[in-house]
Parts: structure tokens; sequence; C-alpha cells
């Protein structure tokens, strides 16, 4: 009988047990990394407009698209301390022809870049508001009309743009660069590109200087750390 009570009591333990774990409920599905891969990238596109593009992939094999647009302006900016700056402004479109929408966060720190080929020359990196369209593209300054008004508010402060780009959508937005013209030229009739890539789903604004020769060839590159890509999950 004892031995009879002692098999029951070990039965009605495992039994508790199993149903204990199978009511457990299940680990919470961590949210879905924007895990990239890039597949393919080319220096200029066919008709001349970008000077990079990138293409990742997503889980599902769709496709992330990120073209990053030649320099434009060159002009120069006085703020309000007296200090001039040359500038030049470039631009990037993200195509998300994914089927999520992309949450985009873009932060530049207040601090200045040093530019990778001339130690102790620093840049600025702002990004204003205002939409890229393909309207612009051949415009002056690619239409950034309000150039002046932007700079005397927000020379002086970090800069930062968040978008939500649908499924099957595009955004294209504007980065400024400025030098002080104190510090001198680039030098050495350098070439300076820059543009967003992106690893994993943390982004990064490659600066790139070539040097002037036919073909260029690249001198020194540098990655700046500026935000991040995401999926939003349905």
């Amino acid at each position: 009988m004892r031995y009879a009570y002692i098999y029951t009591s070990f039965l009605m333990l495992v039994f508790h047990t199993s149903c204990v774990g199978q009511n457990k409920p299940a680990p919470q599905k961590e949210k879905f990394k924007f895990e990239t891969e890039a597949v393919s990238t080319s220096r200029v596109s066919a008709d001349g407009n970008f000077h990079t593009k990138y293409e990742y992939s997503d889980y599902n094999g769709k496709r992330l698209i990120i073209q990053n647009g030649f320099p434009r302006g060159g002009s120069r900016y006085t703020d309000s301390n007296g200090e001039v700056y040359g500038y030049a402004i470039f631009w990037t479109r993200i195509i998300n022809e994914t089927d999520n929408p992309l949450e985009l966060e873009i932060d530049f720190a207040l601090n200045s870049y040093e530019v990778p080929s001339l130690p102790g020359k620093y840049f600025k990196i702002l990004v204003p508001p205002d939409t890229l369209t393909p309207d612009k593209e051949n415009l002056f300054n690619y239409g950034l009309t309000n150039l002046g008004a932007f700079l005397d508010s927000n020379i002086h402060k970090p800069s930062s743009l968040k978008r939500i780009i649908n499924p099957k959508e595009s955004s294209g937005f504007f980065v400024i660069k400025l030098s002080l013209v104190s510090e001198g030229p680039r030098g050495g009739g350098d070439i300076l590109r820059t543009g967003l890539i992106l690893k994993g789903k943390d982004l990064y604004y490659k600066v790139t200087v070539y040097n002037s020769s036919a073909p260029p060839s690249i001198i020194s590159e540098k990655e700046i750390d500026c935000g991040s890509i995401n999926l939003k999950l349905k």
C-alpha cells in the first residue's frame, strides 16, 4: 500500500510539472532587427544623378535601396559670431521595397568631425527638415531656398531627422557639410564625397576623400555613426 501511495504521488508530481511546462507562456518574440547585406554597389548611376547606390535585402529578400547624391553649392555662410564657413549640400534617398514601414532616425552630434586625410581640419554636419523631390535635383542648392535661415538657427546645435517610409515608397533628405574658411581649403585638389550606408540596422555617414587623378582613387575614409533604420512589423 505504501509503495502504491508513493508511486501515485510520483505520477501526480510528473503530471503537475508537465502541465506547468505546457501552460508556461512562450517567450515573447524578439522584435525583428533589420539585418541586411549589401548586394550591389556602384560609384555612379547610369544617368549620373547620384554618386553611390547600395542595395540591401531584408529577411524576405525584399530590397532597401540607398542612393547618395553629388555635392552642390560651394558658397559661403557667415554665422552670428562672424565665423565664415564654406558649405556643400549632399542628398540621400531611401527606397523601401519591403512589405513593412521603415523607421528612419538620423542623429549628428554637435561636435565637429575631422577630415580623414587632413588632421586638424574639421567639418560640421547638419540635416535640414526639407524633403528632396525629383524636381529639385537639378536646381541650385537642390532647391534649398531657406538655407540661410536654417543655418542661422541650427549651426550650433545637434542635428536630427526622423521619418517613416511606407512600403513601396521613398524619401529623400539633404545633408549640409560646413567647414571653417579660416582653416583653409582641403588642399591637393582632393575630391570629397559622402554617403549614407547601412550595417545591420545601424546607419553610418561615410566621408571619402579621393585624389584628383583619372580615375580617382581613395585616399582615406571615415564612417560616422549617425542613426538607425528599423522595420515596423505589422
